[in-house]
């Protein structure tokens, strides 16, 4: 598995962004980054808080026009 996967959740309005991140999350590995790409303004927020409550990292985030672009490192989710 790469160390980097994309999500292209573009036209999809929240929580549908966040679902897909998470399903994918779930699957990667602990230190692994994933890219999630995301027009929906609730993102701004919502990313962010869902990063600080699943324990994963929000290493950075830009904006280029309506699309967003998040960098989420998948942190160590204990059971």
């Amino acid at each position: 598995m790469s160390d980097t996967i994309e999500v292209d959740a573009t036209g999809l309005f929240c929580p549908a962004p966040i679902l897909k991140a998470r399903q994918k999350l779930e699957a990667m590995s602990e230190g692994q980054k994933l890219i999630l790409k995301a027009t929906d303004t609730a993102c701004a927020y919502a990313v962010p808080n869902f990063c600080a409550q699943s324990g994963h990292t929000l290493a950075a985030k830009r904006q280029i026009g309506k699309l967003q672009i998040f960098e989420i490192i998948r942190g160590a989710i204990e059971n």
